[in-house]
């Protein structure tokens, strides 16, 4: 009888540990309207960060800074057409846009010009 409490126990405790594990995750995905916008903070404290320290010059960041403003003109487009809400496929596009352009700030700071 106390092995089966035992179990059940476990079991139930088990659950609780999973389902708290799953719902953490899902809270977080990358596309959420609330990381878009701190994903567009990083990226432009990245490129401040190598304005000042000399890794872009001022042709990059003239470069990178119009990228970022027409991403975030197609952010407006996108909500302004659906009522101020990004559906599931403006978050996924505009999450792969952030995505390239991440990259594209990373090999800019790291091509050795400096200003």
């Amino acid at each position: 009888m106390k092995m089966r409490m035992f179990l059940l126990s476990a079991a139930a405790l088990a659950t609780v540990f999973v389902s708290s594990v799953f719902a953490q995750q899902s809270s977080t995905t990358p596309a959420d309207p609330q990381s878009i916008a701190q994903r567009k903070d990083n990226q432009q404290d990245r490129i401040a960060q190598g304005v000042q320290s000399g890794q872009l010059t001022a042709r990059e960041t003239a470069n990178l800074e119009t990228k970022e403003a027409g991403l975030n003109k197609e952010e407006h487009t996108m909500r302004s057409e659906d009522d101020g809400h990004l559906t599931a496929a403006d978050r996924a596009k505009l999450n792969h846009q952030q995505n390239r352009l991440s990259h594209q700030i990373y090999d800019k700071k790291h091509n050795g010009r400096t200003r």
